[in-house]
């Protein structure tokens, strides 16, 4: 009995952990210092170490699900960096917008260090696929949305009508980075929700060929 009580604490505890870390993300950083990105922006990207989770399906439903599975994987690797210094969870949508909710493709991410080889054993849920990659950059635009995520439309054409205007195109999948998300026992205030959106862009076609006229 007592065991089985130890088992269920340790089970509560790493749920815990992982909402606060949905919840308070960026705990070491003031979210004050993203409000620049409010207007769009172009900047390089390293490329980026990635424990990721892969889920098709309603992101409502599989997305909590490969969330769970993808921070009780992260603090269980000792080179993974904890508390104040923890990254921001992020997640890439490879289809397009109008795709049926029940077949989004979804990659649910952490960033890790270089020196991250090997995962630790954790079990799976079916349909959920986990594994350490590399996320390509370079250059990208990207955008901070505060509110709802439900209400980021008017954000994303934002952004993409700057990326038309400074001559790039899209050329990558739409990628978002939570700062700050749901409250740990509530989906707390959407209207305080920060979330970066995110594409690597290249410069279009028309573009290149008038730089190599000068």
């Amino acid at each position: 009995m007592k065991k089985k009580l130890i088992i269920i604490l340790a089970v509560v505890v790493v749920v815990i952990i992982a909402a606060v870390m949905i919840s308070v993300i960026p705990r070491g950083r003031k979210l004050s210092q993203f409000e620049s990105l409010k207007k769009p922006r172009i900047v390089s990207m390293a490329d980026q170490k990635m424990l990721v989770v892969e889920a098709t399906g309603d992101p409502n439903i599989e997305g909590r699900k490969a969330f769970g599975l993808l921070l009780r994987t992260y603090f269980r690797i000792r080179q993974a960096p904890k508390g104040s210094k923890a990254p921001s969870p992020r997640a890439r949508w490879p289809k397009l917008i109008m795709t049926p909710k029940s077949e989004w493709l979804g990659y649910y991410g952490m960033p890790l260090p270089e020196n991250v080889n090997e995962l630790p054993s954790v079990k799976t849920e079916p349909g959920l696929k986990i594994e350490l990659t590399t996320w390509k950059y370079g250059d990208v635009a990207e955008i901070l949305h505060v509110g709802p995520y439900d209400k980021e439309a008017p954000t994303v054409d934002t952004l993409k009508q700057f990326i038309e205007n400074r001559g790039y195109r899209i050329a990558g999948p739409h990628e978002e980075e939570y700062l700050k998300g749901p409250g740990i026992f509530s989906k707390g205030n959407p209207e305080r929700y920060y979330t970066i959106i995110r594409y690597q862009v290249e410069k279009a076609e028309s573009s290149q060929v008038a730089d190599s006229t000068q």
